[in-house]
């Protein structure tokens, strides 16, 4: 085998290990867009629950009829326990972020503000709403970029 060949050779296996590389991370970052923001609907979850159970049971039309209440109650039921997570989690940071700023400086202060409307705008950009549609009331009024409630300046 001459050298033109080898060189020709490992330059075919190195340009076949940079183009399985880059379609991994290709179809990788797809995927992963796909399963953390076009996948996730959670007001859909009663609609992909029954038909995951319609589909891989063969429901006959009786059975789903019967079904139907079970899973609305239980999306329902599922959505609440969301909400009710979603709240208190919100409470937490807010909490927390009181707390930081209460030790921080006027400069970082600002600089915290300007992370939480970052935070706000990346999801703005991704799709990603800021509260969900059934938000409880005690935090609708409020915008989350807006809870930082900064203490006093002397």
């Amino acid at each position: 085998m001459n050298r033109a060949l080898k060189w020709k050779l490992i330059a075919g296996f190195v340009l076949a290990f940079v183009a399985g590389g880059i379609t991994g991370a290709v179809l990788g970052g797809v995927h992963a867009r796909h399963v953390f923001f076009e996948f996730h609907h959670p007001e859909l979850i009663g609609v992909k629950m029954m038909e995951q159970f319609r589909s891989e049971l063969h429901l006959t039309p009786e059975q789903v009829a019967k079904i139907s209440p079970i899973i609305d109650n239980t999306a329902a039921e599922l959505q609440k326990v969301r909400r009710d997570t979603g709240d208190r989690v919100r409470q937490i940071w807010m909490e927390a972020h009181q707390q930081i700023a209460a030790n921080l400086t006027d400069e970082q202060r600002q600089k915290l503000l300007r992370m939480k409307e970052r935070h706000h705008q990346w999801r703005h950009r991704h799709g990603l709403p800021e509260f969900s549609p059934e938000m409880s009331p005690t935090l609708t009024a409020v915008a989350f970029h807006d809870m930082i409630v900064l203490p006093p300046t002397a």
